[in-house]
């Protein structure tokens, strides 16, 4: 005779009371009566009353490769681009380990006690084999992250150029136009990301280590010409002595440098984030070089030039994306591979057959 196997569950621990529903029937109801993707001006009017989750969402909607999310956000940029002058944008750099995260931390804690609106764009990488990304910035910002008068959101890098978010720009806009006077860019490291990052912020704060080796070898002189500021972290504990003699030797180092064409000649400091020791010193370098840079008039030649970036990257996404996204060029591309895989054409002639097919069908 068989016996019916008994299955247990966490799930039922008293037969014959009825269970709750492990689903909020209110919840998927009110689901069903808001539309996935609502029109523009719906978030753009809880982006300027500061709603947060409406933020959020236009952020996503900004970030999304999706065609029919494409019009939306843009609509929701040109709502928004009146509303998103006022504010400082800073970027900030440094080598896997200078405590970037934690600087930023204090740096947020110390603009929101002096009553500052802060907003950290946190660029994570992804992975180039799943694209995934662990976006934990968040977990290690705890304090920041759960201050009222900050706004943390990390974004994967999604295999753009070093590591740079596509849509940043876009979403430091959004941040803006939510009343966030301090924004904050965050780097995955020093590498090509920087070139990026230093034409959509207004001051480019490049993080160094002391005692980790030949200091001047370990960066690249580009990335040091493009720094507004340097501040040498973990100056703190044995560490000081060492902080300082990177100090000088840095500032030695930009002294070769030609003049910097803001006017300003940048600084080297040194700091902890970890026993906040001289993060207001930062910001008071950082208060420097913009009310220098904005009596000189460089502020706002800054800011033309990232308008002019910003429509020459829309312009180099669009031509790609309508590139790889026709049809006819998907087809062709697949039979251009194994053809150039083989040996028969050289990857250039390849290309050239791509470019000229798309031209002819587009008539551009």
């Amino acid at each position: 005779m068989e016996h019916k196997k008994e299955h247990k569950s966490a799930l039922h621990v008293q037969q014959g009371v009825e269970q709750p529903s492990s689903v909020n029937e209110d919840f998927l109801k009110q689901m069903k009566k808001v539309p996935k993707v609502q029109p523009a001006e719906y978030y753009v009017n809880g982006i300027l009353r500061g709603d947060r989750i409406l933020l959020s969402q236009a952020i996503t909607l900004v970030e999304s490769s999706l065609p029919q999310h494409h019009q939306v956000a843009q609509s929701i940029i040109a709502l928004c681009l009146p509303h998103s002058k006022n504010s400082i944008r800073i970027g900030i750099t440094g080598v896997p380990g200078v405590g970037k995260s934690t600087f930023i931390e204090a740096l947020g804690m110390h603009l929101t006690a002096r009553g500052h609106k802060l907003a950290v764009l946190a660029i994570d990488p992804s992975s180039q084999r799943s694209k995934g990304s662990i976006l934990g910035d968040k977990t290690r910002m705890e304090e920041l992250s759960v201050n009222p008068a900050a706004y943390i959101r990390p974004s994967p890098s999604a295999g753009s150029l070093g590591g740079v978010a596509r849509k940043t720009r876009e979403s430091a806009l959004l941040c803006e136009a939510a009343g966030f006077d301090v924004i904050i860019i965050e780097t995955v490291g020093v590498g090509q990301s920087e070139t990026a990052v230093h034409s959509m912020v207004d001051f480019f704060l490049l993080l160094m280590l002391s005692g980790a080796g030949d200091e001047l070898q370990g960066i690249k002189r580009g990335i040091m010409e493009m720094a507004d500021g340097i501040a040498i972290n973990k100056a703190d504990g044995d560490n000081v002595r060492r902080a300082e003699i990177a100090r000088m030797g840095y500032q030695n180092a930009l002294h070769l440098f030609p003049p910097a064409p803001s006017g300003y000649s940048p600084k080297v400091l040194v700091c902890s984030a970890r026993t906040l020791s001289n993060i207001d010193t930062v910001w008071e370098m950082i208060e420097e070089y913009i009310f220098q840079t904005r009596e000189n008039g460089y502020f706002e030649i800054r800011r033309k030039n990232q308008a002019s970036d910003i429509m020459r990257e829309f312009i180099d996404d669009t031509l790609k994306s309508g590139f790889y996204s026709h049809p006819t060029i998907q087809d062709k591309i697949r039979e251009i591979n194994i053809r150039t895989a083989n040996g028969e054409i050289s990857p250039y002639q390849a290309a050239q057959i791509l470019l000229k097919l798309y031209s002819d069908l587009t008539g551009k």
